[in-house]
């Protein structure tokens, strides 16, 4: 009884949390304010107002003030994620407690980037400047962006710039989600649900790096790249409803939410980890938006053997340092689907919330025309 009680209390206060993720997730501080003419300027995509791409313009603003304890980098590639849309949209709009109720309180977006250091603060003892390094940063959309120490790693050296801008959130969730919320075992059966996706791509081959056996979910245009960077076995979802198959998994990764619950169940274990990752789209709706379906997980949770829940992914300097070294022993390499220009990231944000990105959408950060 008492273990029921706090996987109720645990599922509640994940979902509190969960409603404030998209307000605290990624470092913020301070609007900057559009500025003109001045070697401290840099270019930058910022929004004044909630709404379509459309709200995202290319301005001149400060650069990012150096801190003490914060690197400052010239950025080289960012990657977009649905993050940044529920953002630019103040999604779901309970979410808007602590981005901003009518006009968001930070202008700025992008989270993923990878660079070059050109500053670093007096108490920073773990970069230089000159060095390469990839990870999260605030305000990744521009020219120049600061971090934390503790949010970066050394870029590999047998990777761009931009399939190392690929990696942080996408990658550091899957590699969450299945080690800590479904505890994968080697040899065990796993199903990633979504298995072309920015998420899914890296699930399906840090998967592999622990020795399960994998099977990805997609559509039929992506049957082949699912399979080249690992999968056991691939399920065209537009031919064959996995859910009405024989076989069971241990660990189902979700980041479609296309299916019910009870479906789910039907391929799982007796023992069996359902981990759910994201299922809302940019117009998903209203005041919970995506959040209703954790909280069918809290009601469903307690009538089955099986386990049913989500979790938040936090930035560690211990996992970008694995994630590194699945990297450069290449068990794991970014999937880019398109790169565009910072001009562009409108067209970038537009293109991810269709829904068909296979691996990720870049953003390549070079020198800009200022005329």
């Amino acid at each position: 009884m008492h273990t029921l009680l706090n996987m109720k209390l645990t599922s509640i206060a994940l979902l509190a949390i969960t409603a404030a993720v998209v307000a605290c997730s990624t470092p913020r501080s301070a609007p900057m304010l559009p500025v003109r003419g001045s070697m401290d300027t840099m270019k930058a995509i910022l929004y004044r107002e909630y709404g379509p791409p459309d709200v995202l313009r290319l301005e001149d603003t400060e650069k990012p003030q150096l801190d003490d304890d914060r690197v400052l980098l010239k950025v080289r590639a960012a990657a977009a994620n649905p993050l940044d849309w529920h953002y630019m949209r103040g999604t779901p709009y309970v979410a808007r407690i602590g981005m901003g109720l009518r006009r968001p309180k930070d202008p700025r977006l992008g989270s993923d980037a990878s660079g070059v250091v050109v500053a670093v603060g007096k108490d920073v003892t773990d970069f230089k400047p000159g060095d390469e390094v990839f990870g999260i940063v605030g305000g990744a959309y521009a020219e120049y962006a600061r971090a934390y120490p503790k949010n970066l790693v050394v870029k590999p050296a047998n990777l761009s710039f931009e399939q190392a801008a690929a990696v942080p959130v996408a990658a550091i969730t899957a590699l969450q989600a299945l080690r800590n919320r479904g505890r994968l075992q080697p040899g065990q059966k796993v199903l990633i649900n979504g298995a072309s996706g920015g998420v899914g791509t890296f699930a399906v081959q840090i998967a592999k790096s622990f020795g399960a056996e994998v099977t990805g979910v997609c559509s039929t245009r992506n049957v082949d790249m699912v399979r080249s960077i690992g999968a056991d076995h691939v399920i065209d979802y537009t031919k064959q409803n996995f859910t009405e198959g024989t076989q069971r998994y241990d660990v189902i990764l979700d980041s479609v939410g296309n299916h019910s619950l009870s479906a789910f169940r039907r391929v799982m274990t007796p023992k069996g980890i359902y981990v759910g990752i994201g299922g809302g789209g940019p117009n998903d709706g209203g005041f919970l938006g995506p959040l209703w379906r954790p909280l069918r997980m809290v009601a469903y949770s307690p009538f089955v053997r099986q386990q049913f829940g989500t979790f938040i992914s936090s930035v560690t300097k211990e996992d970008l340092t694995i994630l590194k070294e699945l990297l450069e022993t290449r068990k794991v390499t970014p999937v880019i689907d398109r790169a565009y220009t910072l001009p562009e990231v409108p067209a970038a944000i537009r293109y991810m919330e269709e829904g068909h990105a296979r691996g990720k959408v870049i953003i390549t950060v070079g020198d800009i025309d200022r005329t």
